[in-house]
């Protein structure tokens, strides 16, 4: 891939979702897990996606079952718990990988421009995060620990 605009993936209802309609938007994109400690982080994310979506932000949502099976449910399992537990009105895609031979490209892009912690590649854990700017930069990557509260001065400034 040359560009994140390049990039596309499957919706949660297994519609092609192209990256071309994140244009000028500055889009926030995580790995989620159900059964996860950090899935209350769900709440903070959909306060990030209510206090900014109209300035601009897109939240994304990737849901992966590559952490101590904490995301077994299937597409529609999935939405409805994050729906009916944290109230989520984000987009989230289809199941995915972010690591190994069946690694997702999206992840694979979004790892190439923008390391973790020692410089690692690989996706850690659930809830690693990362922003991007309205030219389709990865401008941050974010360890699961990072609360989505703590990345809204960051979001502002992108969004000027």
């Amino acid at each position: 891939m040359s560009s994140f605009y390049d990039l596309t993936c499957k919706d949660g209802k297994g519609e092609e979702f192209s990256f071309q309609q994140l244009k000028g938007k500055v889009v926030l994109i995580f790995n989620s897990a159900s059964k996860c400690g950090f899935t209350k982080q769900l709440d903070g994310l959909e306060n990030l996606n209510k206090k900014y979506k109209d300035q601009g932000l897109v939240v994304i949502g990737f849901p992966c079952n590559q952490f101590a099976g904490q995301e077994p449910g299937s597409n529609d399992d999935i939405v409805t718990f994050c729906k009916l537990n944290y109230g989520v009105s984000f987009q989230m895609m289809d199941k995915i990988d972010v690591n190994g031979d069946k690694e997702s490209p999206v992840y694979k892009y979004l790892k190439s421009q923008k390391s973790g912690l020692l410089g690692l590649k690989r996706i850690k854990w659930n809830f690693e995060k990362f922003l991007i700017n309205k030219e389709g930069e990865v401008v941050s990557r974010y360890a699961s620990t990072t609360s989505p509260e703590s990345l809204e001065n960051e979001i502002e400034s992108l969004l000027k």
